[in-house]
């Protein structure tokens, strides 16, 4: 708990500054601004460079430009990721999903050494990590366990789910021979691999089901 309190007071003393809360804003919209313009290209399906592929950064984005629309898919998650950044009540939300991309993009800028955008990738991920930190409020329980509810156990569960999962292997040997895949040649050993494999998998299920807990809403206790 000692980390859990250093960490709230010094959010607490960061966040209540109008220069910090100021220098917040600012970043929210310079990043959202900064991550439009890259988007359009794409979204449009249109090359975002021309560098010939003989530059490793031409061949990198001429191959992603021949992906077809997952190019266009990278170009909608940047936009969208704007938006939200820079919608108040939405940007935790915005900076969580720029987070990720951001770091991708200065990774891949500085593998292929592409000359000044590393640098400016760089500080962009710095920026997003301030702005992922400065959410650490709405962010704090994926840090920090709040659920104390267990679930609701059923009898022998540590024995149903394990059983369950092995006779599942040997249903799905037996869809393997019906089908005539995986090329077997005894089908009732390859049963029984995994059906043990199942059952191995099913003890894992059961232990992470015994440990698991379950969070509540306080409306929704409210109303019950």
């Amino acid at each position: 708990m000692m980390m859990e309190n250093i960490l709230d007071q010094l959010h607490t003393s960061v966040t209540r500054r109008w220069w910090t809360q100021l220098f917040t804003a600012f970043l929210r919209v310079l990043l959202a601004i900064g991550f439009i313009p890259p988007s359009i290209p794409k979204i449009l399906h249109q090359p975002f460079t021309i560098l010939p592929d003989t530059n490793p950064v031409g061949a990198y984005f001429n191959a992603l430009y021949n992906t077809g629309y997952y190019y266009d898919f990278i170009g909608w998650s940047q936009l969208f990721a704007a938006l939200l950044l820079i919608i108040p009540r939405t940007s935790h939300l915005g900076a969580l999903m720029f987070f990720p991309i951001i770091v991708n993009i200065a990774v891949l800028t500085n593998s292929v050494g592409f000359q000044g955008t590393w640098l400016i990738t760089i500080l962009m991920t710095l920026a997003a990590t301030w702005l992922v930190a400065w959410e650490y409020d709405r962010l704090k329980p994926i840090i920090f366990r709040n659920r104390q509810q267990g679930v609701s156990l059923f009898k022998l569960y540590w024995l149903a789910i394990p059983l369950f999962f092995a006779a599942g292997g040997f249903v799905l040997s037996g869809l393997f021979r019906l089908l005539m895949l995986g090329n077997m040649q005894d089908y009732f050993k390859a049963g029984l691999v995994l059906a043990a494999i199942g059952f191995v998998f099913g003890i894992i299920v059961a232990a992470h089901y015994r440990l698991m807990r379950v969070g509540h809403l306080e409306k929704a206790a409210e109303t019950q």
